[in-house]
């Protein structure tokens, strides 16, 4: 059984490595390390909860997770805003699902 927020983390992070490279083609190294670590930093916690040792342990991993999609927004909005970075709206929308994702399985898991 596919699981959506996983496979949808990997697409990101995908997507999180192919901009950078870009970003380095443009020498705009400090940004592309930022981004490449908090874009790819999102699927890996959320790898980690699918193997959670309890409830809150899940909350508690997907909750970094959640923290490294803001960052990851950050970063992305700062390339947009800056004349000298490319920006990549399909990379935007793509953290911006990921995130409706993840905020809704926190919500539901809170919750319970």
């Amino acid at each position: 059984m596919k699981n959506v927020v996983v496979e949808k983390s990997i697409e990101v992070a995908l997507l999180i490595i192919e901009y950078c490279e870009k970003l380095e083609v443009s020498k705009k190294f400090v940004i592309s390390g930022q981004l490449l670590k908090s874009g790819t930093s999102i699927g890996a916690n959320i790898k980690e909860a699918q193997n959670a040792e309890s409830r809150a342990d899940f909350i508690h991993k997907m909750k970094i997770a959640a923290k490294e999609l803001e960052e990851t927004k950050y970063w992305l909005r700062l390339c947009e805003q800056s004349k000298n970075y490319p920006t990549d709206t399909i990379l935007v929308n793509k953290v911006r699902e990921l995130g409706l994702i993840i905020y809704k399985i926190l919500s539901s898991s809170i919750k319970k």
